[in-house]
């Protein structure tokens, strides 16, 4: 089983005693699932192993690319120049040092450097593309990558430099450590040279074999590796997302005589088959349950506003996203994506375009146009909860012309600008990055994917999406609050659910120290990120692969056959 035993930690700082391991992270020939490299990246104390299968299968495309050697047929990259050289021969005795000047010629990203996780699983995601059998690198080459990531050798690798058709100057920057060349990162956030990290792990630098320096580079593995850690946050958002919709029912529906479930319902949801719409849908009925929208006594409105009622079909839509991501992903994990390729079957090394990775750049083009959309809605929906705001600051004023003195408040004012700032930083995100690459070397590479740049700009949209969800739940907690106290003095108590009621407990406590806005934010995201972890209401992924965005067991009234529900 492909990285059994693996699990996020706390990085460098989890306490573990140098050389302990908390897990394994196995390699074999079975399907290889984006959430546990993630998880395997995300912690560095998981060891990496490759299975005798694996090296086997490392050791016969390593066979093909020897056939081909020895065959003197001409070969892109083994015995040819690159690009728009790729007609022009490379003489035997000048095959060795081809290897290092591709290593050194690539080695060319420039921009601030990946983090440790992103180095992981760029590292990893190669480490994965050797063992699919079409790389032709020698076992010892995919132990030794396996040995980096082992001994904590983390080179230190710019961002920026791909175009989307292979990711070379990322991989050119791992591929120079391990040859002795380039940059390493240390424990402490400094830099040392690559040739002293491997000494000091204990490693000699790796001499390349004929063709080998091709195949360390011609991959898409920061697309793919910091692409599935990134996966693991949108997971937690469309949570966040499911939680701030929650809270806002129950604002609406004390403030403004909303919070109508109707559209939540299991008749509604297994009405229409939108893939995550009834996992949307199962989370709100599960946050809200147990409390006062639940009473069919309330008076309630026959229905809500869009951004309320249609939520479970934007977050159910943002979700079939989320899946298509992952789907995405492990095409790339557990395809061949080399050029040329290594066809076992065939005994020969192929040309063809299998480093593109188009599918994986439009799901990060989708997801961003998505994560725009539900912040439209989250958006409005704070919008709305603006005049109950202003009413309390006018009864405070009414408060502190009769003597009492000016009460502060505990949320800022102007969050709601906030959230309208960050909403246009989501819309401006949307729009296309795939479509402008130029073309290169002599129009040979005459289209390229720009998945990298598609990726970065997911990761800006999804902290802008995160900040502005978490705008919404403190604004609504802030309310639900308040109105607690007022429901206090009356003679029915309007019981928060089970879930909200948590959720509003927690940042209650935050809002009542009346921090600086953006402290309160930062802090109030990390809160949402801890509780929602382990909130049963919400589901937990199994890291199941592509299709696990599943809701959690609920008792037996919470599985309608069309909830989404199941195993957790």
């Amino acid at each position: 089983m492909a990285g059994a035993g693996a699990r996020a930690g706390a990085g460098g700082s989890d306490g573990l005693l140098p050389g302990v391991r908390r897990g394994t992270f196995l390699i074999g020939t079975a399907h290889i699932r984006a959430d546990d490299v993630a998880a395997a990246a995300a912690d560095p104390a998981v060891e990496v192993v490759l299975s005798a299968e694996a090296l086997e299968l490392v050791g016969l495309s390593r066979e093909v690319v020897q056939a081909a050697i020895d065959s003197g047929d001409r070969v892109y990259g083994l015995n040819t120049l690159l690009g728009s050289g790729r007609d022009t021969a490379v003489e035997q005795e000048s095959i060795l040092d081809f290897q290092l000047q591709v290593v050194r010629y690539h080695h060319s990203g420039v921009g601030a450097l990946l983090g440790r996780d992103e180095v992981r699983a760029l590292i990893l995601a190669r480490l994965i593309g050797f063992t699919r059998g079409g790389s032709g690198v020698r076992p010892e080459t995919a132990r030794f990558y396996a040995e980096l990531l082992n001994r904590a050798v983390l080179p230190a690798v710019p961002r920026d430099g791909s175009v989307g058709s292979s990711d070379l100057t990322q991989l050119a920057a791992v591929a120079a450590v391990a040859i002795g060349e380039g940059q390493a990162l240390t424990a402490d956030g400094g830099l040392q040279d690559g040739a002293e990290a491997l000494t000091a792990a204990g490693l000699e630098p790796l001499v390349l074999a004929p063709g080998e320096a091709l195949a360390l580079v011609s991959a898409n593995s920061y697309s793919i590796g910091t692409g599935a850690l990134e996966l693991r946050r949108i997971r937690r958002l469309a949570d966040l997302a499911d939680t701030a919709l929650a809270l806002s029912l129950e604002a609406t529906a004390r403030y403004d005589g909303g919070g109508n479930l109707s559209a939540f319902s299991p008749a509604v949801q297994s009405a229409k088959a939108v893939d995550g719409q009834r996992v949307s849908a199962a989370n709100v009925r599960r946050l809200v349950r147990g409390g006062w929208l639940e009473d069919p006594r309330r008076q309630v409105s026959v229905q809500d506003a869009l951004s309320f009622r249609a939520a479970p079909q934007t977050h159910g839509a943002f979700r079939a996203q989320v899946t298509a991501l992952a789907e995405a992903l492990e095409v790339e994990l557990n395809g061949r994506g080399d050029n040329p390729l290594t066809d076992i079957a065939s005994g020969r090394m192929v040309s063809g375009g299998n480093f593109q990775p188009m599918q994986l750049a439009l799901a990060f083009e989708a997801l961003r146009l998505g994560l725009a959309h539900v912040g439209i809605s989250s958006e409005r929906r704070t919008a709305k909860l603006y005049p109950p705001q202003r009413l309390i600051r006018q009864l405070n004023l009414e408060a502190a012309r009769a003597g009492t003195p000016l009460a502060s408040e505990d949320l800022p004012g102007l969050l709601w600008y906030s959230a309208a700032s960050l909403l246009a930083e989501l819309k401006f995100l949307a729009a296309p990055a795939t479509l402008g690459a130029p073309t290169l070397s002599a129009d040979v590479e005459d289209h390229s994917t720009l998945a990298p740049l598609a990726l970065q700009q997911l990761e800006r949209s999804v902290e802008a999406a995160a900040k502005l969800l978490t705008i919404e739940a403190l604004t609504a907690s802030y309310l639900l609050a308040e109105a607690q106290d007022t429901d206090l003095r009356e003679p029915e108590i309007r019981q928060l659910g089970t879930g909200t009621g948590a959720v509003v407990a927690r940042l209650s406590e935050l809002l009542a120290g009346q921090l600086p806005a953006a402290v309160l934010l930062e802090s109030a995201r990390t809160a949402l990120g801890d509780l929602l972890a382990g909130l049963p209401a919400l589901r937990t992924p199994d890291a199941g692969g592509p299709n696990d965005d599943r809701p959690n067991t609920g008792g037996p009234d919470d599985r309608h056959p069309d909830d989404g529900g199941g195993e957790a």
